[in-house]
Formats: C-alpha cells, structure tokens, sequence
C-alpha cells in the first residue's frame, strides 16, 4: 500500500508521494540523488521533510515497502526475515525518538545488539537522515559486531586492513613485493585480498596459491581473497583451489543484483562451498561482500529510492549469509553520485553506521575518483572520524594509489597514523604474529629497518 504524506506550514502543504519519496526528499543533498530526479528541490523542502520523517512511526516500515514485495527479492529477505520479538523494545518509537534513543545510555552495546535482528534497513536509513556527523560515530561506537576466520576482526580499540596488493598486468613478482610491503607495516589482517587484472578462473586459481603460500610459509594469522565473480570462486572450490573468503559485490534489489549477475540462491551456494572447506581456525565467517551508494542508480535499477536506502538495502543481503567482511567503497563510483569531499564523508558515516546497526562487520574504502571534488585530505578527514567510530576495517595500498583500478584510496602509512593516533591495534592473533617476527615491538613502535636476518630476506625469490 503506497501512502501519502503531508506537512503542513502555513498556508504552504508539502506532500510526499511514498515512503520513499518522503525518505529521499530527507536526505543530505548528493548528486546521486539530483541525477536520479528524486531529490528535494530546496534546502526548506528537505528540512520538511525530515520533520516529517522524524515523526513517523516504526512500524510504518513493516506495513509500506518502499520496493514491492512482489517484485523484489531484496524486499522478499527484509520482510520474511524480519525479527519481529528483536523489535518489540522498540516499536512503540517513531524515528526521532529511535534516534533519540540510540544516542541514550540505555542503547549499549548489548542492547544495540539484541535489536539489531528487529531493525530493517528502511528504518536505520531513515534515522541516519535526521542524525548529524557525530551522532553517527557515537552509535557506531556503540555497536558492537565481532567476526573470526583465522584472527578475530571487529573487537572493541582494533582497526584491521585489508592489504590490497593490485598490479595492471597481475605481476607475481609485483603483487608479492606489495603483499611484502603491506605486512611490513602491519597491513593484512582483515584480509590479503586481490582485484584480479586479468578475472578468469585459472587466473584467480594462480593468485590464490601465491597468497596461500605466503600465508602457510609464514604462518600468518589472516586470510586471503581474489575478488573475482562469486561462481569463479564456486568453480575454484571444484577444482580444489586453496579459498579462504568468497568476494562478491551486492546491491539492494534485485535488479541491481541481477546486473551482477547474482541471486541470493548463488550466494547461499557459494557460502556452503566456502564453509565445507573449514579452511578457518577461530571461526568459519566465509563471505566478502563490497556495496557502494550509487550502485542501483547506476544499474538503473533503483525504483525511485534514494541511493543511501538502496545502499542500507544491501546490508540486508549481506547480513543473510553472516560475512566476515564488509565495506562500502565510498568514492569509488564517482562525483555524479558523491560529488565532493564532503558528500563522500557524510556517506562515509551513513554506511557506517547503518551497517553495524544492522549487525555487519563494517569497513570502507576510503576513497574517491581523480575527477572528483576531492582530496587526500578529505580522506584524512574520513579516515580520523571513522577510526573513531571504530570502523572494522579500512584498505591499505602502496601510496594510496590503486595503479589497476586507477583511484585513490588510502595507503599502509595512513593505517598506521589511525592506530597510533587513536590508540587502536590490529586483531589480536595478527598483532601477536607482527611482534613474534620482530615487525612491531608493540604497537606505537613499528620497526620498518630492523628486521632480524632472515624473516623476510629474499622472501620474493623463494616464491618465484
């Protein structure tokens, strides 16, 4: 059932046509959503229309499907899913008092997440619409959502990395160099993962066994991934390949999905696939998935929704299949859907703090395109907030620029700036491994020129 609503100011009526015209009409300007035609058209329209947002009901989400039912299987999984004694804490609460809540000392960590099943991603998108910056961080803080492969990401002071050890011609020689580099300055817990140049199987196969031979020689406690197409992994796991984590990008509908060409059924496959090879030693969370605002603009396939509840959406379908790992790539589409520096750190934020409200494991690429309003500094700026929203995890990269995917993100230096500055640690396992090699004395005393005969010497050429 489609709903209208009205805000009445003076003798001016505003008038939102759906749920999801009223939640995209509240949403900090980007120029997603201008593209997209579903943005308010004045500052004073979008002020209303967060008033308006503020005082709607919960539990207007579960009766008014800003996708249909029918026609998504996104909306199928939110609603099925829904937990509806997680919920029952809360329903009573429209969406200012959610907020206000969530900024209360009653919303601790614990309860944060008994709820966290109760919650769609409707409503966390609509309470982040009427929150500022630093209530975002201070929620995210609170949450609290733990994951283990072989470490342990997302426990409370500990930022992880994913070493990202790209090369434009898929170089053995360059990717274990950078994979190297990385580790010297204690990057790689999250995960060792790699953007094949080149994505076929055979080619992902041969990433693969050099990551797990750099893993197994050195006994570290982290876990690899080569970000191909989610059945090439499936296929990789037939043929007996060495595959820790399953990477996939997702959308928040069906159709976005579908121009990945994916299903939920595929990814429920590849999930069993990965989880019956029990390649974990703490834990058997098996599954990478990457998301992006913008993505379902894009694909065309957004239905009129905004592209931040689109993006909250996504976080539905990644919850489903429990991932060790997940990041919003904030920047990476472009300026037509985050323009500037600014607009990439609101979203930054928003996807943050959605996805550990709904329960994930959150990171993010801290990035942006060379044509976009933005720089480094801009990604200093998100890199510090989200360090301390205490963020899962963030990318490291030779000099904060990806020479395959050609974008700026941010780099082994900048990792280590976060922990020092803030005070945080890698996971536990990796940051006992960095110091029984002598890479760390402890962690505000990395040792970059002093390692001990042999830990690392001529470590390339074995693998060659």
């Amino acid at each position: 059932m489609t709903v209208a609503y009205r805000w009445q100011q003076g003798n001016r009526v505003y008038t939102f046509n759906s749920l999801a015209d009223l939640l995209a009409k509240a949403t900090p300007e980007r120029s997603g959503d201008a593209l997209a035609g579903v943005c308010a058209e004045s500052a004073a329209e979008r002020v209303v229309a967060q008033m308006t947002l503020a005082d709607l009901p919960l539990k207007t989400f579960l009766n008014e499907a800003v996708i249909p039912y029918e026609k998504d299987e996104v909306t199928r999984l939110i609603i099925d899913t829904h937990d509806s004694g997680a919920f029952k804490p809360i329903e009573h609460l429209t969406v200012g008092d959610f907020r206000n809540w969530l900024l209360s000392e009653q919303a601790d960590a614990y309860t944060l997440k008994q709820i966290s099943a109760g919650l769609t991603p409707e409503m966390v998108a609509a309470v982040s619409k009427i929150m500022r910056n630093q209530d975002l961080i201070l929620v995210a803080k609170k949450c609290s959502v733990v994951t283990a492969f072989r470490n342990t990401i997302g426990l409370p002071s500990r930022l992880s990395t994913r070493l990202q050890p790209n090369h434009p011609t898929d170089s053995l020689n360059g990717i274990a160099a950078t994979i190297f580099d990385g580790l010297m300055y204690g990057n790689g817990d999250a995960v060792i993962g790699i953007n094949p140049a080149t994505d076929n199987v055979p080619q992902a196969i041969k990433l693969m066994k050099l990551m797990d031979e750099v893993i197994q020689h050195y006994q570290i406690p982290t876990q690899s991934c080569v970000l191909t197409h989610v059945t090439n992994t499936i296929e990789a796991i037939e043929m007996g390949a060495p595959v820790d984590l399953v990477f996939q990008s997702i959308g928040g509908t069906q159709g976005t999905n579908d121009t990945f060409g994916i299903d939920l059924a595929v990814l429920k496959e590849a999930q069993q696939a990965a989880q019956s090879l029990n390649r974990g030693t703490v834990g058997n969370n098996v599954m990478y998935f990457e998301t992006g605002q913008g993505t379902a603009l894009s694909a065309d396939a957004f239905h009129g929704v905004d592209q931040q509840t689109c993006e909250a959406r996504a976080y539905a379908v990644a919850r489903h299949f429990d991932p060790l790992l997940v990041n919003t790539v904030v920047g990476f589409i472009g300026p037509e859907y985050l323009f500037d520096g600014k607009q990439i750190i609101r979203a930054g934020l928003e996807d943050h703090f959605c996805g550990k409200l709904l329960g994930l494991p959150m990171g993010c690429d801290i990035c942006y395109t060379n044509h976009a309003y933005a720089d480094q500094n801009d990604m200093d700026n998100l890199l510090t907030l989200l360090g301390v929203a205490e963020c899962s995890f963030i990318m490291g990269i030779p000099g904060s620029d990806d020479i395959m995917l050609n974008y700026q993100t941010t780099s082994f230096h900048d990792a280590l700036y976060a922990r020092k500055a803030l005070g945080l640690k890698p996971a536990p396992e990796f940051e006992k491994w960095l110091m029984d090699m002598q890479i760390f004395h402890d962690i505000n005393d990395v040792r970059l020129n002093d390692h001990p005969a042999g830990s690392f010497a001529g470590a390339i050429a074995q693998l060659n």
